[in-house]
């Protein structure tokens, strides 16, 4: 880098060889000099003043022909005598000149004797100076600047200059320091400072410093044959790599935001949870709740895909990193280089399939026509009445212990309430399930309508759509690896989100569960969920045991539909567990328990005894049983063995 500066220094990026080339001349202090001369000689002052315009101009032999003059007359007033000594030098008659000027500065040491010396002595107008001249022209402004306690500006220029030639850095250090407090906007401050910054390697400021100086009156062309030393690539480098690290630092920063808002929404949330008013379905507070709980859904989405470049970014940057070191250290493994490309490569194609590849959902099940169950599709209907909420459009029937509701439709039909509505009911969750703990569970499901959950939620759903496909992806390209960073982004990032999206549904859940107790009664509806709850232990059960007997004796499966084991240790110990599960962060649904106990203050409505089952709203029951029998067949065939 010290080639580079001498470079600079030889193309003449500042030549500092007077005091009045350097900074703009003292009219006070001209004022006061032409004064002295009017008392000696009156007549010499015009000539004098011409002179000095005429240096101001650079117009050298103009003053020196003025000024000969007035040293011929007057041979010891200083400042004729060094001013035709530092014109004398500028026009090539530099023995002369230098003779004069050290005259003037063995008459009187006074800093502007001293700073004109030094600048004849170190900074010719032809040619350069000797190592020699160099070393005097310092010691001069060395004792000039001693003499005004380091005070004075262009003495303080003409010093760093020569530090810089004479390659003494650390005193130039120390004189850069000086002029960055004396003199922190000009322009030769800014010059050094970037000669320093660039000796340093600190390639960003010196490319500051560079343009400051330019700004402040640099020529354009010196301050470009600066940065072409590599200056600018070196900085331009250095700005992406910060810029690179804050951007990461903030992106990380605001992971951790996410995590501790969800957290902090997570604990809110129960606190208000367990001290609302269960006889109010939903308090204002429980409303402000909801909407910020779906807008901060909305940020962290929107924050995965923000974040997927900063990854993609990262990911490069340790292969990079890696590959450097490498280089560094002189050895090259080259089977682990291939195989970190790959990785990079294969991450970054599943991020983008992950993006671009579209999975159409389907619907679960089939459509359950009204004919068939006719007593079903009028209960719903009622359902929706007593909650004064539009109805169901769609009832699906699947083989499993299935009951939940969603909307099917664009985001606009969504908010704008006309989606099309889809209850989801399992044949097995139907056996022996009483009409008034249904009633209550489907509730249960409209409150979900009438408090707008299914409404929103589009942008949580991609978000989790795409995480899931980003997984597998990673699985398949086998990048589920320690090492990379996009994996385990992908697993904070879900960590965080569940901890958001969990939080909403867990309080979705409750409000729903009041409007459940709030028509039909806690009693029924926890009757309704123990059901549920009891039907899925034993079904998952008798169907696991069923199908694997089948298949391993490759026989068809006896209807599963018609076999119990409600009094099976197994089933009996799932239940138990299932319904004392407690409340974690990681659930979308809170404890059986604590639902029960968060609408137990409920009080109950008159309500008419209601006897018969959910099956016996359906006009053929077995029929139904027989052909989602014949649903899990196919699906159990192909895992059968075969002779």
């Amino acid at each position: 880098m010290r080639n580079c500066l001498k470079l600079v220094f030889a193309l003449g990026v500042f030549i500092a060889s007077s005091a009045g080339a350097i900074g703009a001349r003292d009219m006070a202090a001209e004022a006061q000099i032409e004064a002295q001369l009017k008392q000696l000689n009156p007549e010499l002052v015009a000539p004098f003043r011409d002179a000095r315009v005429a240096m101001d101009a650079n117009d050298y032999p103009t003053a020196v022909h003025l000024l000969r003059p007035v040293v011929e007359q007057l041979p010891q007033f200083e400042p004729a005598l060094r001013r035709l000594g530092s014109c004398l030098a500028q026009t090539g008659q530099r023995t002369e000149g230098l003779k004069m000027v050290r005259a003037a500065a063995a008459s009187g040491k006074n800093p502007a004797n001293l700073i004109t010396l030094a600048g004849v002595l170190g900074f010719p107008a032809e040619g350069k100076a000797s190592d020699k001249e160099l070393r005097e022209a310092y010691a001069v402004i060395r004792e000039c600047l001693r003499l005004t306690n380091g005070d004075e500006h262009d003495a303080l220029i003409i010093a760093t200059q020569l530090a810089f030639m004479l390659d003494d850095l650390p005193e130039a250090r120390v004189l850069v320091q000086q002029l960055q407090a004396k003199a922190p906007g000009a322009m030769q401050t800014h010059l050094y400072s970037a000669y320093i910054a660039a000796t340093d390697e600190k390639w960003i400021t010196a490319e500051d410093e560079i343009l400051a100086a330019e700004k402040s009156g640099l020529s354009h062309d010196s301050a470009q044959k600066f940065l072409d030393q590599g200056i600018h690539s070196h900085a331009l480098t250095w700005r992406w790599i910060w810029g690179s690290a804050w951007a990461v630092v903030a992106w990380a920063l605001g992971l951790a935001a996410l995590f501790a808002l969800g957290y902090g929404l997570s604990r809110v949330t129960l606190r208000q949870i367990e001290r609302s008013d269960p006889t109010v379905p939903v308090e204002t507070s429980e409303r402000r709740l909801r909407r910020f709980y779906r807008w901060i859904l909305n940020v962290a989405g929107l924050y995965y895909y923000i974040s997927l470049p900063i990854v993609a970014l990262l990911l490069v940057g340790v292969c990079v990193g890696l590959v450097y070191g490498f280089l560094v250290i002189g050895r090259i493994p080259i089977q682990l280089t291939i195989m970190l490309v790959i990785g990079v490569f294969a991450t970054l194609w599943g991020m983008g399939k992950s993006l671009l590849l579209r999975v159409k959902a389907s619907d679960p099940g089939r459509l359950l026509a009204r004919e068939e169950a006719e007593g079903l599709w009028r209960l719903s209907e009622e359902v929706a009445r007593d909650l004064d909420t539009r109805p169901i459009n769609e009832i699906r029937i699947t083989p499993g212990t299935d009951l939940c509701v969603y909307e099917r439709g664009s985001w606009r039909e969504k908010l704008d309430n006309r989606a099309t509505r889809v209850l989801v009911v399992g044949a097995a969750v139907l056996r022996d399930f009483k009409i008034a703990a249904f009633r209550s569970v489907l509730a249960h499901e409209y409150g979900h309508f009438s408090n707008r959950d299914t409404a929103g939620g589009d942008v949580a759903l991609r978000v989790r759509n795409d995480m899931i496909k980003f997984y597998y992806a990673m699985i398949e390209a086998g990048q589920n690896t320690r090492i990379n960073v996009a994996f385990h982004f992908l697993r904070a990032y879900d960590f965080i989100f569940r901890r958001i999206s969990h939080g909403a549904s867990r309080l979705q859940e409750v409000l729903a569960d009041r409007v459940a107790a709030l028509h039909y009664g806690p009693a029924a509806f926890e009757s309704g969920l123990r059901h549920v709850i009891r039907q899925s232990a034993e079904f998952d059960f008798v169907a696991d045991r069923e199908i694997n007997a089948a298949i391993k004796v490759r026989q068809p499966i006896a209807n599963l539909y018609g076999l119990t084991a409600a009094d099976h240790p197994h089933v009996a110990q799932s239940y138990e567990t299932a319904i004392a599960r407690p409340t974690t962060d990681d659930d979308t649904h809170p404890g059986p328990l604590d639902r029960f106990r968060l609408i137990a203050r409920v009080p109950e409505p008159t309500r008419a005894e209601e006897s018969g089952c959910v099956w016996d709203l359906f006009k053929d029951p077995a029929a139904i049983a027989a052909e989602m029998m014949q649903v899990i067949e196919k699906n159990v065939a192909q895992h059968r063995s075969v002779g």
